[in-house]
């Protein structure tokens, strides 16, 4: 009786290496893209990328005709994180780079690539620092990654000041910005919140062409205004006048809970201290500081 087979392995690396050295090489290439908005010439090989990636399988499936075929466009996709996702495809690894992983990350999202999505997690939680975070951030919240998502949060409720001063900070979605305005744990006080939400509306409504007020209205009842000494919500007031940016109504319940003076109406969300709230002689009638 014959025995069974015995499965045997040579090298990876040099494997890895030769597949590798495919990577964006026309020879015996059947497939090209124009990536990009440098609309970048790749090539690739069809049976590859169709047996690693549905994307790509639906994408290139019906069969090149005669002559030489067009190009497959895909303008979204910076050229550099393209390449980082064939040479993954190609080679099952993939060098990562600070600067680009958020975008690699993106397009492992977009074409399915499970295994290089979590690759790409890995990386940019190693390497998170202020001015990458609220980019990260914002990725998080547009394709629903919850434990980068939680990651960002964290990390900004430990640097709140230095992040809020990035361009990072300046060019976040409402959506992305709502879960740190509900935060307890930013290190950061409420007037150097409104600030600085008022100029991420600012910002915001250079972009869209539109009033900074409604920029800034599905966000701007996060912010704590009852945490103000009245001297601040006085000023806060005159210049909201000038150029609005809270609701009236916002404003008078800030005042109500300065005139009541007790925990009836100091007992809500918008009421209680962020870790980073520095003290105020009224606080005494709101809840406990945040511990």
């Amino acid at each position: 009786m014959e025995t069974p087979g015995l499965v045997v392995h040579g090298e990876v690396a040099h494997f890895s290496t030769a597949l590798r050295s495919l990577v964006n090489n026309p020879l015996y290439s059947d497939i090209r893209f124009v990536v990009g908005q440098e609309r970048q010439e790749v090539f690739a090989h069809r049976c590859l990328l169709a047996c690693r990636c549905n994307f790509f399988q639906r994408l290139l499936g019906s069969e090149p005709g005669p002559g030489v075929p067009s190009p497959v466009v895909l303008s979204t996709v910076p050229a550099e994180a393209f390449l980082a996702v064939l040479e993954f495809l190609y080679t099952n690894s993939a060098k990562l780079h600070r600067h680009s992983v958020l975008e690699v990350l993106t397009a492992a999202v977009e074409y399915g690539l499970e295994e290089l999505r979590e690759l790409c997690l890995e990386f940019v939680v190693k390497v998170l620092d202020v001015e990458l975070v609220c980019e990260a951030l914002q990725v998080a919240v547009t394709f629903g990654l919850g434990p980068l998502q939680e990651r960002c949060v964290a990390f900004i409720e430990a640097h709140s000041q230095e992040t809020l001063r990035t361009r990072g900070f300046l060019e976040l979605s409402a959506p992305a910005l709502l879960p740190l305005l509900r935060s307890d744990k930013l290190c950061v006080d409420e007037a150097e919140l409104v600030l600085a939400a008022r100029s991420w509306a600012r910002v915001g409504a250079a972009v869209l062409e539109r009033p900074v007020a409604e920029v800034a209205a599905p966000v701007v009842r996060e912010l704590r205004l009852a945490l103000l000494a009245p001297a601040e919500l006085s000023a806060l007031e005159e210049q909201n006048r000038r150029e609005p940016l809270i609701p009236v109504e916002q404003i008078v319940e800030a005042w109500k809970c300065h005139a009541l003076r007790r925990g009836d109406v100091a007992r809500g969300a918008l009421c209680r201290r962020r870790r980073g709230t520095l003290p105020r002689e009224h606080h005494r009638f709101l809840d406990p500081p945040f511990k």
